[in-house]
C-alpha cells in the first residue's frame, strides 16, 4: 500500500532532462536537442512530453501592475509510450521558434530585464512534470540588425527590455503579449526626448517597426509622444539603410 501511494504521489517515476544542441536561437528558427527520459522504479505510462518557450511578462490589473512567467509557442513531442524501471528513452526534437518571440541578447550581451527558457514537460497518469528551465538566447534576425545597427549609429543607447502582455493597435500578433526595448537618446537629442522605445512584429515576409518617442516636458512636448511605423522583408534587410529614414523622422517628430 505505501508502494501505491509512493508512485500516486510521483516518487519513484521517471524524470527528463533536455539536452539543447545549441541554446542560441533567432525568431522564426528552431532549437535542436534530445529529451532524455529514465525510468523510475516502478512501470509507468507516459502520455505525452511536450515543450515551451517561457518568458516573464508584464500585466496591468485594477489592482495594478505585477510580473508573471508566460508560457508560448507549446509544441507536443510525442504521444504515449510505455517505460519500464531503469530504461532509458532518447526523444530528439526540433522545436520551432515563433517569429514574435522576445529578442533577448543584442550585439553580444543580454538585455537587462530579459529572461527566456525552455520548458520541458512530462505527463504520467494525468500527474503533470514541468521540469526546469533550459536557458535560451534570442538573438535578432537581419532585418532587426539593420534597424538596431542604425539608431546606435545615430548615438542611441540600450536602456533595457519589458514584455508586456496585450495587443498593440491595428497589428497582427500572433502572441499575447509584445517586447519593448528602451534607449536612452543620443546626446543630440538629450535636451528633447527622455527614452526612445522599439517593438518589432515579425512574420515570415517581413518586420514590422513601432517606434514611441517619449519626449521630456515641456509646454509644448508634454503628452505628446509620436509614434513611426516602418516595414522592412526579410528579402530586402541587407539592402536597406534605415539612418536616413530615422534621421528624418527624429526631425519631423521634435521641435
Amino acid at each position: 500500500m505505501f508502494k501505491r501511494l509512493r508512485q500516486a504521489m510521483g516518487e519513484g517515476g521517471p524524470t527528463v532532462e533536455t539536452v539543447l544542441a545549441d541554446s542560441d536561437c533567432r525568431p522564426g528558427g528552431q532549437l535542436a536537442g534530445r529529451m532524455r527520459v529514465t525510468g523510475g522504479d516502478h512501470p509507468v505510462d507516459v502520455s505525452y512530453l511536450a515543450l515551451s518557450l517561457v518568458t516573464r511578462v508584464e500585466v496591468e490589473s485594477a489592482d495594478g501592475a505585477y510580473d508573471t512567467d508566460q508560457e508560448f509557442g507549446r509544441q507536443q513531442v510525442t504521444g504515449s509510450f510505455r517505460l519500464a524501471p531503469g530504461q532509458r528513452h532518447d526523444v530528439p526534437f526540433r522545436f520551432p521558434v515563433p517569429w514574435q518571440t522576445p529578442l533577448t541578447d543584442l550585439c553580444g550581451q543580454r538585455l537587462p530585464g530579459m529572461t527566456m527558457g525552455l520548458r520541458t514537460e512530462l505527463e504520467v497518469a494525468r500527474a503533470v512534470d514541468q521540469g526546469d528551465l533550459d536557458p535560451v538566447a534570442v538573438r535578432p534576425l537581419p532585418a532587426q540588425e539593420s534597424l538596431l545597427d542604425a539608431l546606435l549609429r545615430l548615438g542611441f543607447r540600450f536602456a533595457g527590455a519589458a514584455v508586456e502582455r496585450g495587443h498593440l493597435y491595428g497589428v497582427r500578433q500572433d502572441l499575447p503579449f509584445y517586447q519593448e526595448i528602451e534607449f536612452d537618446p543620443a546626446p543630440r537629442y538629450a535636451d528633447t526626448v527622455h527614452q526612445l522605445e522599439l517593438t518589432f512584429v515579425t512574420d515570415p515576409q517581413r518586420v514590422e517597426v513601432i517606434l514611441e518617442l517619449d519626449k521630456r516636458g515641456g509646454p509644448r512636448t508634454e503628452g505628446r509622444d509620436n509614434f513611426g511605423r516602418f516595414t522592412v522583408d526579410h528579402a530586402t534587410a541587407h539592402t536597406h539603410d534605415w539612418t536616413p529614414h530615422l534621421t528624418s523622422w527624429l526631425h519631423n517628430s521634435l521641435p
